[in-house]
């Protein structure tokens, strides 16, 4: 993983533009965060322990290749199509992500599958292997963040942006765009969440913005929450 050398992006170029990335990284971390600690804090003696650990760990793996994947076939093309060979660093640490989210997922299988005297060393494998992962993750989506948005801006217009966005919203089946809103919601700023849910209110089927609002009330604390029926009754 390079380091980051470049300068970074003003707070009033930031504030100016439309940030694709802003939103969906807040939810990447939250979601790498918690993973990690439910590895962390694992009882390997708790079987069941064992198997929530293992299916949040599988769900945030998924969610981190089909932003990978997302990313690959949709952001890339364009940065591409206006800036060639923009793209070129990311995508090579995407490939080496790609190969450690199936190495992470074989650490997964082969936990539940050790026997129970030797589960304590099988879980401590997959946390240190996770942390790793975090690590170089967190630094990858800066670079994105600050690299890739500095092309993405100078090449294309806001309204492009927001047209990829909803390319990007339109791609996703219901399942994956569930996932997502889970680890947003609790994961942006009162603004942003009010924001995200209006436009979900004016958008979207009542159903599915009735969903959307029982996602908030499963994953937002109590705090943000009245902060967000204060908005969207405003």
């Amino acid at each position: 993983m390079q380091a980051v050398a470049e300068q970074p992006v003003s707070a009033r170029t930031r504030a100016a533009r439309h940030d694709i990335y802003a939103i969906i990284h807040k939810a990447v971390r939250a979601a790498l965060a918690d993973a990690l600690l439910a590895a962390g804090r694992l009882d390997a003696g708790d079987p069941r322990d064992v198997e929530r650990t293992a299916t949040a760990v599988r769900d945030t793996l998924a969610f981190c290749r089909d932003h990978l994947e997302t990313e690959n076939a949709f952001v890339h093309p364009l940065m591409e199509a206006r800036r060639p060979g923009s793209t070129g660093t990311v995508a090579a640490e995407h490939a080496a992500h790609a190969a450690a989210i199936a190495r992470l997922s074989g650490l997964v299988d082969a936990l539940e599958r050790a026997p129970e005297d030797g589960r304590a060393a099988s879980a401590a494998t997959l946390y240190r292997e996770l942390a790793l992962f975090v690590g170089e993750n967190l630094v990858h989506m800066r670079a994105e963040e600050v690299d890739h948005n500095r092309v993405l801006w100078d090449a294309c217009t806001d309204a492009e942006l927001v047209a990829l966005e909803n390319d990007i919203k339109a791609h996703h089946p219901p399942a994956a765009m569930t996932r997502a809103l889970r680890w947003m919601l609790p994961a942006v700023t009162p603004a942003e969440r009010a924001a995200l849910v209006a436009g979900v209110r004016a958008a979207a089927p009542a159903a599915v913005y009735g969903g959307v609002l029982a996602l908030a009330r499963a994953h937002v604390d109590a705090a943000g929450l009245a902060k967000l029926e204060a908005a969207l009754a405003a």
